[in-house]
């Protein structure tokens, strides 16, 4: 998706689109990213090759991929209050693919230090019965 408006932005350079006719189809939050949209396509684009550089991490087994797919979603769930109202969607994915990584990451492990009590959910199950 990110990737998609960075391609999109040569097309409309060499239609000789002003950034303000796209501004008016486009709402953001912040008035700096209506009037500046071509820079929004520029650093979605950053955005996207990120992304896909993090999956290939992850999809080859590499903590480098986990850990730069982490920091995306994060910095993606920062900014989405700047990108209102289609950050809502955005922070929704990224919220979700961030809680599936950290799930990856950590597993079942408990906390350090804290031991689970018996019967309260965690602990073995008694022998003999």
């Amino acid at each position: 998706m990110e990737v998609g408006a960075f391609l999109a932005m040569p097309v409309l350079v060499m239609l000789d689109v002003d950034q303000s006719e796209i501004g008016e189809l486009f709402h953001f939050a912040l008035g700096y990213l209506q009037e500046n949209l071509y820079l929004l396509m520029i650093m979605s684009g950053i955005f996207g090759v990120l992304r896909v550089l993090g999956g290939v991490g992850i999809l080859r087994n590499r903590l480098w991929g986990l850990v730069v797919t982490a920091a995306m979603c994060l910095v993606t769930l920062v900014l989405m209050i700047f990108m209102l109202p289609a950050g809502i969607a955005d922070g929704l994915l990224s919220g979700g693919a961030f809680v599936l990584i950290v799930v990856s990451w950590c597993g079942q492990r408990p906390l350090p230090g804290r031991k689970v009590a018996e019967g309260c959910g965690g602990g073995a199950p008694a022998s003999g019965r």
